[in-house]
C-alpha cells in the first residue's frame, strides 16, 4: 500500500474540513460569541492537512488505499472536529464522540444541558451532521478535480449498500447530483419548518439533523420542546424523504425510467415503516390510553425517526410499555434504503436475506431446481448475496461484541443492549440510560470508546473500517 497517497489524500480533506468550521464562527460572530474556539480548530486542521499534502503518492488509488483514506478520513474528521467542543469544558473523549455522533449522522449524544452550550457549537454540531449524512468522501469527490479511478473506489468505499449506484459514467457527476439533490431537499425543509413556527436558527439546525437521519436538537427535551404537530409531521416527511435512495429521486426526477412504487426496496421500505406504525398505534391506545389522534402522531414519528436512523424523539418512549418498546427496538435493526442518509442494516440487505432464506426453503421440495433471486426483476449475482451474508454476520458480531464489552462494564443489560444497536446502526437514543431524554454521559470512558468504534464501523457498512484490523490487509 503507498502510505504517501493515503497521507496526500488524508491532507485534502482536512484542508477542505478547515473551510466548513468557518460557517460556525460566522455563527459565533453574529451572535457575538466567543470567535477562539472555531478559528483555533480552523487553522490546526489547515495546517495538518497542508502538511499531509505534502507527502506525494501515486494517485491511480487501488482498494486498499481508497479504504484506509475513507476510513481515517472518517476517524480524522471526528477528531478536528472535535477540537471546538475542547473549549467549553468537554473532555477529550466526549467531545471525539459527539463529533463522532456528529459525522456518522447518529445523533447519540453526551451533552447533559444542552441549551447552556453556546449557539455556534449547537450549529457546528448539527452541521457536523449533515456533512457526513451524504457523506464526507462524497463532497471530496464532487469539489476536487477528476479522480478517475481513484474516485470510484473511495465511493465504493463508502457508499452506504450492497452496491454503489451511479448515476453517470464519471463518478464525480455521480457525487455532484447526490450533493445538489440533498441541498435543494434540506432548502425546502429548513422553509417548510420555518412556515411551521420554527425560528431560521432552529430550522437550520433541525433541518441539518433530519436531512442527515443525524437526530441532533437544539434542545434538552428535543422535538417535544416546540409542543407541535405541525412541526412533528414536517420532520417525519422530510426523515421518511432522507431514508429513501437519493439516486432513486434523480432517476424519477430527470430519467423517468423508475416510477417510485416500482422499486421494491422503497415499497417495502414504505411497508414498514406504515406497518410498524399501525402496530404501534394501536400498542399506545388500546395499552396506554393515548387519544386516537397522539396515539398516530407519536406512533408514526418515532417510528419513522428510529427505522430511519435520525434518532429525534418527540415524547420520552424510555417511559412507554414494553410492548411499545418492542416495536422501537425491532425497527433499529431494519434502517434505511441503500443510498439514504440513514443507518442499520438497509432495507435492501433485510429484503435479499428474506429471499434467500425462502429459496433454501424451497431447495428442500425441489432441490434440482435452478431459482435465481431476483430484485428489481434482476438476477442478483451470488457474490452480492454472499458479501450481505457475511456483512450480517459481521454486524452482528459487532453488536453482540459491543454489548458484551458495555455490560462487563457495568452498564446494565437493556442500555447496553440498545447502545450498542444504536451507535452501530447510527440512530441515536437507546432504553434507560442511554434512552431519548437521558444520553449517553453516564456510559464509562472505555464504553463510550467502544461505542465512538461502533459508530465509525456502522457509518461505513463494517468491512471498511474492520478490514484495516487484519494482518493481511497491512501485509498481503
Amino acid at each position: 500500500m503507498d502510505n504517501r497517497a493515503v497521507f496526500n489524500a488524508l491532507g485534502k480533506i482536512l484542508f477542505l474540513l478547515a473551510f466548513t468550521m468557518l460557517v460556525p464562527l460566522l455563527v459565533a460572530y453574529y451572535y457575538r460569541e466567543p470567535l477562539a474556539p472555531f478559528i483555533v480548530s480552523f487553522f490546526m486542521t489547515l495546517v495538518s492537512g497542508l502538511l499531509l499534502m505534502r507527502f506525494k503518492g501515486r494517485e491511480d488509488w487501488q482498494q486498499k488505499e481508497a479504504l484506509a483514506i475513507v476510513a481515517l478520513s472518517w476517524l480524522a474528521a471526528a477528531i478536528y472536529g472535535a477540537i471546538p467542543f475542547l473549549f467549553e469544558q468537554i473532555s477529550f473523549i466526549d467531545a471525539v464522540f459527539e463529533t463522532m455522533s456528529g459525522f456518522t449522522s447518529t445523533g447519540s449524544s453526551i451533552l447533559v444541558d444542552i441549551e447552556s452550550h453556546s449557539r455556534s457549537l449547537l450549529f457546528w454540531r448539527s452541521f457536523t451532521a449533515w456533512l457526513g449524512g451524504m457523506g464526507i468522501i462524497v463532497l471530496f469527490i464532487a469539489v476536487l478535480p477528476k479522480l478517475g479511478v481513484a474516485g470510484r473506489q473511495l465511493f465504493r468505499a463508502e457508499a452506504p449498500g450492497p452496491t454503489e449506484d451511479k448515476l453517470k459514467p464519471r463518478i464525480r457527476e455521480t457525487a455532484r447530483i447526490l450533493w445538489t439533490l440533498y441541498v435543494f431537499i434540506s432548502a425546502l425543509e429548513v422553509v417548510a419548518l420555518m412556515i411551521g413556527g420554527m425560528s431560521l436558527y432552529d430550522a437550520l439546525n433541525h433541518t441539518f439533523a433530519c436531512m442527515a437521519c443525524g437526530g441532533f436538537s437544539t434542545y434538552n427535551t428535543g422535538i417535544e420542546a416546540f409542543h407541535s404537530p405541525v412541526i412533528e409531521f414536517i420532520l417525519t416527511f422530510f426523515m421518511f424523504i432522507a431514508g429513501a435512495n437519493f439516486a432513486l429521486y434523480y432517476r424519477i426526477i430527470r430519467v423517468n425510467k423508475v416510477l417510485l412504487f416500482r422499486d421494491e426496496e422503497f415499497r417495502a421500505y414504505s411497508f414498514f415503516i406504515l406497518g410498524f406504525t399501525g402496530l404501534l398505534t394501536l400498542v399506545l391506545f388500546k395499552d396506554m390510553g393515548f387519544s386516537p389522534f397522539n396515539s398516530f402522531r407519536y406512533a408514526i414519528f418515532q417510528i419513522t425517526s428510529i427505522m430511519t436512523a435520525t434518532g429525534f424523539a418527540s415524547t420520552d418512549f424510555n417511559l412507554w410499555k414494553d410492548s411499545a418498546k418492542i416495536l422501537i427496538l425491532a425497527v433499529m435493526f431494519i434502517g434505511g434504503c441503500a443510498g439514504s442518509t440513514g443507518g442499520g442494516m438497509k432495507v435492501v440487505r433485510f429484503l435479499l436475506m428474506l429471499k434467500y432464506a425462502r429459496r433454501e426453503l424451497f431447495k428442500f421440495v425441489h432441490p434440482r431446481l435452478v431459482r435465481p433471486i431476483r430484485f428489481n426483476n434482476k438476477a442478483v449475482p451470488d457474490d452480492i448475496l454472499q458479501s450481505i451474508l457475511s456483512f450480517v454476520v459481521l454486524y452482528i458480531g459487532v453488536f453482540v461484541a459491543g454489548t458484551v464489552l458495555l455490560t462487563l462494564l457495568g452498564v446494565d443489560i437493556i442500555s447496553s443492549v440498545t447502545a450498542s444497536i444504536t451507535t452501530l446502526g447510527n440512530i441515536g437514543p437507546g432504553f434507560n440510560i442511554v434512552g431519548p431524554m437521558a444520553n449517553f454521559e453516564s456510559v464509562p470512558p472505555l464504553g463510550k470508546i467502544i461505542l465512538i468504534g461502533n459508530m465509525w464501523v456502522g457509518r461505513l457498512e463494517v468491512y471498511t473500517v474492520l478490514v484495516l484490523f487484519t494482518r493481511e490487509f497491512w501485509h498481503s
